[in-house]
């Protein structure tokens, strides 16, 4: 007999990251004696049977859409993904879709648990370990990352860790510290002083606020041979025909798609030529189902695709993926803790030294998506929820 889903749950927590404030241009960076909270949702889909699909990830927006297809869902057969990502994205279409990720997580883990099967598994894994690049807190002025040298000194930390990249989030914030020229010379000084081997990234974040900001810190990047140019530009890293402009006048390639939503719009940046490599995450891009349908179509075109950010769903895609190089292990920093919430019981964490001596974090090999949650700090956090069945 057919499985049906009898309820979805959703559960809004907060958790406090230390040492961590604000630039003031939005962007999370050190802050010795500060404590910033944030806020994560996790969902629960339950059936009639024995298997249950959870995950904790997503942001306020996303779990404002699952409330507009969750109805749709209760009573159906949780198995048929396929179907269920069609119609969520047909529902969602006058929205950015985002609510789709956090279901289809769950429905994978759910299946996961139903076949005794992680979802690497499910999906035909490629690999066992991913090689992870160390992807930094944008800068401060506190002491941690507050300069070129500074930058540079942590590179050639995380890679003495086992580190293969090094991605650099600079100087954001006020205009005063949205200085272009401080942002080529940290360019300069990690490409100077990290180790040949080592690739090197950088990700303004969307500060620039010119095409010739974008364009100099890009010929920054050539002259120290860098491994991807990601999200320059104010537009918000969607404009097709700014990207191919400065993708013509560059030769550092260029990685989009971070926030662009939906595989259409993906395609079309690959075909317009306007970037090198293709973004995925599973959370912002319709789930598992939808970064997987991203990594083939970039196949399709002899792209990379690259996933954003760390976490579980992340390494279950990127390990069945063949055309992808490195795994996001971010935010870090040498004085504060990652980003990742206390979420995880034993045997999972997305930390600086998370890495092995080769630089790789493992995959889950438990059913779904392989890790255990901390169920008693998510609800002792609580701060709301829904219930719908």
């Amino acid at each position: 007999m057919a499985l049906e889903i009898t309820r979805i749950e959703t559960t809004e927590f907060a958790y406090p990251l230390e040492d961590v404030g604000s630039d003031e241009g939005f962007n999370l960076a050190y802050e010795p004696g500060t404590t910033t909270e944030r806020r994560l949702f996790a969902i629960e889909i339950h059936t009639d049977g024995d298997p249950v699909g959870k995950f904790v990830g997503g942001n306020s927006p996303a779990f404002a859409q699952i409330h507009e297809v969750a109805d749709y869902l209760v009573g159906k057969d949780p198995l048929r993904r396929e179907r269920h990502w069609s119609e969520m994205k047909r529902a969602l279409r006058k929205y950015d879709r985002m609510g789709i990720g956090p279901v289809d997580i769950a429905l994978w883990d759910l299946a996961g648990n139903h076949y005794d099967a992680s979802i690497s598994e499910l999906l035909g894994r490629y690999r066992d370990r991913l090689p992870a690049y160390a992807s930094t807190y944008h800068a401060d002025d506190n002491g941690g990352l507050d300069s070129p040298e500074a930058y540079a000194e942590f590179a050639i930390e995380c890679a003495e860790m086992g580190y293969g990249g090094f991605k650099i989030h600079g100087w954001g914030g006020n205009d005063e510290n949205r200085d272009v020229d401080r942002e080529v010379a940290t360019v300069r000084a990690v490409g100077e002083g990290a180790p040949d081997e080592m690739d090197l990234m950088i990700d303004p974040a969307c500060e620039y606020e010119t095409f010739a900001d974008a364009l100099e810190v890009g010929r920054a990047c050539d002259e120290q041979d860098f491994f991807w140019y990601e999200d320059p530009f104010r537009d918000g890293g969607i404009s097709q025909q700014a990207h191919k402009r400065l993708r013509q006048r560059i030769d550092t390639p260029l990685l989009q798609t971070e926030h662009v939503r939906g595989l259409e719009p993906h395609v079309d940046f690959i075909a317009s030529e306007a970037t090198d490599s293709l973004r995925a995450d599973p959370e912002y891009d319709a789930g598992i189902t939808g970064a997987m349908k991203l990594a083939h179509a970039a196949e399709g075109f002899g792209a990379d695709v690259e996933i954003h950010s760390p976490g579980p769903a992340q390494r279950h895609c990127m390990a069945a993926i063949r055309n992808s190089n490195y795994y996001e292990m971010a935010l870090v920093h040498p004085d504060c803790d990652n980003t990742a919430p206390p979420i995880y019981q034993e045997g999972y964490d997305d930390q600086l030294d998370t890495i092995d001596d080769d630089g790789t974090v493992p995959v889950p090999d438990g059913p779904g998506l392989g890790v255990d949650y901390d169920w008693e700090y998510i609800e002792a956090q609580k701060t709301g929820g829904r219930l719908y069945e």
